[in-house]
Parts: structure tokens; sequence; C-alpha cells
């Protein structure tokens, strides 16, 4: 059977797997029309199976050490990965976190493709459609490229590739992430960096481009470095002893119109906005659990896109990571979105996406016991995971139907991180998704509610200051004494 080598970062991912905390990524899509299984499925059949990596399956092979291998799946059958399901009474949002939460506490089966999708009757009158994928098959920002060939932007496209959508309609650059306004610099250091690193440089005929050079990967490895002799996050309940089941939750959506106009009013950008709302949420729900958030410490590990752009529509793995420290300790919202926005603008030249980037390549060549004492390292320092993608600015349709809603959720692999956060923008507006591990955070809708609540407050805040600045403006001046 023909098998493939996986890039170096493709294999770390592979092997991030925790005992518990498995790297599977899980998204869902909502519509308010039933789907037509067959219709789906032909969809499916045609478009996803375009992509080699969904009929491949993932073996150990090589000498003296083996290594993660793409291998072509003898006698593909689609029927292995395509489900159709209908959603138990009351047919209604908690039994649909049900279902899924008992979805993504189910592990792949590593002999197949890693990969499954379910079609959902009965929710709400509409369909869901659930797809899990293993991180080692494609990041966030590679998989709006499979979402550009699986959806349309009209309702009568032709099933076959000819009359599918390119990519891009579908999903937005790199740089249009939702964190991206204040990652942007970071993401073109990454790329020239990269770039460099993958080219021989002639230190004689460009000394400055090899000095360059040194100083990115001397000043990457010095970052990490200082990340790695952090203090580890405090014990909190996001931290513990781990179990297979997880527990899942969504925000009601949020317009994207007004995180921008919270965000002109004090200078920050809606990635800000979003990522202070989110810290407002965790800090009302840790206080919730006793922990005492005037003084404690809570860290997001976040990835942050280095995809150069001839790479921009290939699958895999393309980023590095950052930590960022959560401002928990606030205790007013303005405070937090300052906090936020100081925290998201020092990191804006930071090499640090860069060194990890080239860490997942070094770790994709080590033997997974090596690798899990890296991440136990580097994870520790954190608490949870935080993503963000920015998904589809227009309606898509799904074999004729509209999609009303997406949202996703970020794996938190190995052992160290208690749960993901996750950010999912379509049609102008963002879902933040949770997921964490059973035991230890048992009510993640807790934290979404939390979420809404918060971002209301700042939305309300800024509806009375806009109402009294035309107040201000009228009122008469007192005649100088």
């Amino acid at each position: 059977m023909t098998t493939y080598a996986m890039s170096p970062a493709d294999a770390a991912w592979y092997h991030m797997d925790g005992p518990a905390n498995l790297a599977i990524v899980t998204g869902v899509l909502l519509t308010k029309d039933p789907l037509d299984f067959d219709r789906v499925r032909a969809v499916y059949q045609e478009r996803l199976l375009g992509f080699d990596r969904f009929r491949q399956r993932v073996v150990e092979a090589g000498f003296p050490l083996a290594t993660p291998h793409w291998e072509d799946m003898a006698h593909f059958d689609i029927d292995q990965h395509l489900h159709h399901i209908a959603l138990a009474a009351p047919y209604d949002q908690a039994a649909l976190r049900a279902l899924i939460s008992d979805i993504a506490s189910t592990p792949l089966d590593l002999t197949q493709p890693l990969w499954q999708v379910y079609v959902v009757d009965d929710v709400e009158g509409g369909s869901a459609l659930i797809m899990r994928y293993h991180h080692c098959i494609a990041d966030g920002t590679a998989m709006m490229t499979v979402i550009g060939k699986l959806f349309d932007t009209t309702p009568g496209a032709p099933l076959h590739p000819h009359g599918t959508t390119d990519a891009a309609p579908a999903g937005q650059p790199a740089g249009d992430g939702l964190l991206a306004p204040a990652l942007d610099a970071i993401e073109r250091a990454a790329h020239d960096a990269m770039a460099m690193a993958s080219a021989t440089v002639d230190i004689v005929t460009h000394p400055q481009q090899a000095i360059d050079q040194a100083k990115r990967v001397l000043g990457g490895a010095g970052m990490l470095l200082g990340e790695l002799l952090k203090t580890s996050d405090p014990q909190s309940p996001l931290k513990g002893e781990f179990g297979l089941r997880k527990h899942v939750a969504w925000s009601r959506p949020v317009a994207i119109k007004d995180a921008k106009a919270i965000g002109a009013q004090h200078g920050a950008k809606v990635n800000d906005v979003l990522v202070a709302a989110m810290t407002g949420a965790l800090r009302s729900y840790l206080k919730g659990r006793d922990v005492d958030v005037d003084h404690t410490t809570l860290r997001a590990m976040v990835p942050v896109d280095v995809r150069p752009p001839e790479r921009a529509g290939e699958l895999g793995n393309e980023f590095g990571l950052v930590l960022l420290d959560l401002a928990v300790a606030s205790a007013r919202p303005a405070q937090r979105l300052a906090r936020t926005k100081a925290g998201m603008d020092a990191l804006k030249h930071s090499p640090e996406p860069i060194a990890t980037r080239v860490l997942f390549d070094i770790l994709g060549r080590v033997p997974k016991a090596l690798e899990d004492l890296s991440n136990e390292l580097y994870g520790s320092k954190a608490s949870l995971v935080m993503t963000n993608v920015a998904g589809p600015r227009e309606l898509l349709y799904l074999a004729g139907v509209p999609i009303d809603r997406m949202f996703s959720w970020a794996p938190h692999p190995g052992k160290e991180l208690g749960m993901a956060i996750s950010i999912l923008s379509y049609r102008g507006l963002a879902t933040l998704t949770v997921i964490g591990d059973a035991h230890l955070v048992p009510d993640p809708e807790t934290i979404t509610d939390l979420f809404n609540r918060e971002f209301e407050t700042m939305r309300r805040a800024l509806k009375a200051d806009t109402a009294k600045a035309p107040a201000r403006k009228r009122a008469p001046r007192h005649a100088p004494r």
C-alpha cells in the first residue's frame, strides 16, 4: 500500500493526543430547513474526497525510528464515516448539546481515515451537521479551504467540482482572523522568518540578511526559553485529572459591528473586545468556583497562523503559539478591555510563534514520549486553549439548504489544559464555544452565558455613553467670573 511522509508539524499534532484529551476538532452547522441525507452524502462523496487526506489513514513506518505516514486506504468506504441519526426528545438546544458532548467524548478509529460526519434530524424543525477530524489533517485556516469546496454561495449550484465555489469566497485570508488585527505583525514577521529559514543564505553576498535571520532565530529561541521559565499557572477548576468525557456549550451569536463600535470608543479592535468579554466571563466563572480572582493568573495558549502565501490552499498545520495573560484580576469591564488591548499590542512583534513553529518541526521527528515531556512543560504555563477562525462572510448552502449558524470547538490536547474556548465568525456574527473536561468543567454553558452577559454589559455601556454625548454637547456654558 502506498504511503506518504507526513510533515513534521502534522506528525507532532498526531502525537499530541493525551490519554484523555485528544487533538480532535469538532465543528457544527445548523439549518432551519431539514437536510436531505442522500444529497449531503453525494456532496461529501464528490467534494470532500477530492482531498487525499480524507481517504488516507495514519500508519507508523520507517527504520530505525517509526514516524507517522499517510497511507491510501484500501477499499475506502465513505459510509464508514457518514452517519444519519435523529435528535432525542425534546429536540432542543439542550438535547443537541448532550448529543455533541457524547460524540466529542468518543475517540476516532485509528485504523480508518481520521474524520466522521453526523447528519442530525429533528433539530428544532431543521437539521445539524457535526463533523470531527483529527488536527493532524488541518488547522483552522486550512479547513476554510475545505469549507470553500464543500459549500455553495447559491442554492442551485451543480454538484460536480467545476460548479463548486473557490475557497476564497467562503473563507477569509489568514490575516482576517478575529485576533489578526493585534497579531498581524507577528504573522508578517513569522512569514518572513519561515521563508528565510527555508532558504540558504550566503553570508558573504548577503551578510545583512544572514544577520537578520540569526536575530530572528535567536530572538524566538530566547523568548521561548523565557516562556518555559515562567511559573506554571496555579491550580484552578481548569487543572486536574482528566477523563475522556467532555462537555460542550456555545453562546448566542454577537454582532461583529457591535464589537467594532465598542472597540472604537476605547481605541481597541474587535478581537480585543471579544477576548475582554471572554475574560470577564472567566473571571465571573472562576469567582463562582471560589477562586481568588483578584490575586491569580490565567494564561491562554493562542495559535497564530504562519502559513506562507504560496501554501494558502493546502491542508496541514502551519501555525505557532503564544501565551496570553488574561486580565481576570481586573474588576471592571473597561479595565479588562484596556489590559487586553495592552497585552495583545505587546505581542505584535513577538518572535514566539516562529520559535514554537520550529519546535513543532523538531518534535515531529522525535519519539512521542519525548514530545509529551515538552508538551507538558510548555502546557503547564497555561490553563486553556483559545482559538479564533474567521469564517465565511456570506450565506452558504449545503446540498441546497441555507446554513443558518456555524461554530466549532478546538481541542485541548495533552495532560495540562482542561478547556478550550473558540471563536468563529459567520455572516457578521461571532459565536464563542467552550469544550472542557466533564469532571473539571461540568457546566460550560455557564461560561457561554456569562460571555453573552458580559458582551451585553459592554454594549449597553456604549449605548449609554453615546446617549450622554449629545447632552454634554448641548449643555450651556457658564460665563467666566
